[in-house]
């Protein structure tokens, strides 16, 4: 047996050992977890069969901690009991758990990338995605009944190297060639052979929509709808509408399969029911200040909230009206021009909506940019001390930390180092931000899954098997 074949059979029978090895309690609340459905309106037919890999109590000390609340600790310490955060602060007793030497290194709650495309826009991409891709189904404009989770491709090799960047929690959305792409899941970043395996258990689905360019241009050139942005607002108008009356009759009666009412589903309406209802999170697609503001009137209109404008280059000419909101702006640090709705954007764009007490958050969209959020952040971050702004590390690691899990239903799990939390968090060989540091380690609910300095713990897709492994 070759060396990937015993690391695989080794993480096998690590994980089997997991199911027998994690304590009663943590046990019996994960199942809870697993038992709840993706909303409270639509039962899950495809709920995760997710389970934590062994993990041990550990301290980690002497280290530079930002919790990802804009807290930072110099020369602190963190405990970790039972897969979660039991205490941050100086000289914590480590009551016979395992001491991690921290001095000289950062610590930061996990990446978590809020809009990624991993496992669905597969690496390396090959002619089958560009004549055929699973990103969107695109038959219709309108593609609310369809589940990104059905096209995931757990082997991805981005999965992996998102990893190596401290990526430990990320949701997938479909695309943005239909105005409503259908919905997202969440993925904890662990390897797996299916996506179930992955599934962050009881994480709510978000619902992919998009607005602008790529809609009209795609359905238009074809001679169909949307061929205008007002077609596209009228379209949505026309959807939530029917799905306001479906959520009125389901209410009216008892409900059938799938909480809808009795009869014939209507597996779209299910979904923008979900939506109205307040069960599923909206991410919506958009670069324009204008669109984005129509897109909020939209939710007014129906009575939804906007969880997250996604690529938002003109974020900064309206901070006052997203976080009066409740909406966050997801972005990139320098990447625009490549059409004409993505032209005046800025480099202090995320830094611009933070100093006006907005949510500002980092994202990938690509696999490549997925491996290096953290460098997303300081790029933006410097732009805003460039113009004047004070950007510290404890409050920048917030926008690749406690907002998108924020956004994505989660604040009160991940995204922050504090009493309760899960223990999903990175050791870094130094300041996260600099160019010049690594993940040196990363933990998902406590359990070592990453390891710069150990080959066993760096996992690898199917792909790469009797693949010569890269420098990292």
């Amino acid at each position: 047996m070759n060396r990937c074949g015993k690391l695989r059979r080794v993480a096998l029978a690590l994980a089997a050992a997991a199911l027998f090895a994690s304590p009663v309690a943590a046990k019996k609340k994960e199942e809870e977890r697993q038992s709840s459905s993706a909303s409270p309106s639509v039962p899950d037919p495809w709920p995760s069969t997710y389970r934590p890999l062994p993990r041990a109590d550990m301290l980690i000390t002497g280290a530079t901690i930002l919790d990802g609340a804009g807290g930072r600790h110099d020369a602190a310490d963190v405990l970790v009991r039972d897969g979660r955060v039991v205490a941050v602060g100086r000289n914590l007793d480590a009551g016979g758990a395992a001491v991690v030497d921290g001095r000289g290194k950062w610590v930061t709650p996990g990446i978590i990338d809020v809009h990624s495309h991993n496992g669905t826009f597969v690496v390396p991409l090959t002619s089958v995605d560009e004549n055929g891709s699973d990103v969107t189904e695109i038959s219709d404009p309108n593609a609310a009944e369809t589940w990104i989770e059905h096209g995931v491709n757990a082997q991805d090799v981005a999965f992996g190297r998102a990893l190596a960047g401290g990526v430990t929690t990320m949701q997938i959305l479909p695309g943005s060639t239909t105005i409503i792409g259908g919905r997202s899941v969440v993925l904890k970043n662990i390897p797996a052979v299916t996506m179930q395996g992955m599934k962050f258990p009881g994480a709510p689905q978000g619902l992919k929509i998009a607005c602008g360019e790529n809609p009209k241009l795609h359905y238009g050139g074809r001679g169909g709808a949307p061929n205008s942005r007002q077609g596209e607002l009228a379209m949505f108008r026309a959807a939530f509408s029917a799905a306001e009356d479906h959520l009125e009759r389901s209410r009216g009666e008892r409900p059938g399969r799938g909480g809808g009412p009795r009869g014939q589903r209507n597996l779209e309406l299910e979904t923008l029911g979900g939506v109205l209802a307040g069960d599923i999170r909206v991410h919506a697609h958009c670069y324009r200040a204008d669109d984005m503001a129509m897109m909020l009137g939209l939710a007014r209109e129906f009575g939804f909230r906007i969880a997250a404008f996604h690529h938002a280059t003109e974020a900064y000419k309206i901070p006052a009206m997203l976080r009066e909101a409740g909406t966050c702006a997801a972005v990139w640090s320098d990447w625009w021009g490549f059409k004409m709705e993505a032209q005046d954007a800025i480099r202090e764009n995320a830094a611009f909506v933070e100093a006006a007490g907005g949510c500002a958050m980092m994202h990938s969209d690509s696999p490549q940019v997925g491996q290096r959020l953290t460098i997303e952040a300081a790029k933006a971050a410097g732009a805003g001390r460039r113009a004047g702004l004070a950007l510290p590390p404890e409050v920048v690691i917030r926008w690749v930390t406690s907002n998108p899990a924020q956004a994505m239903g989660l604040g009160d799990r991940v995204g922050t180092l504090a009493p309760g939390y899960n223990a999903d968090l990175v050791l870094w060989s130094g300041d996260p931000f600099s160019i010049y540091s690594h993940a040196d380690r990363v933990y998902i609910d406590g359990a070592l899954i990453y390891d710069r300095a150990d080959p066993a713990y760096r996992p690898r897709s199917d792909f790469e098997i009797g693949r010569a492994e890269t420098a990292r």
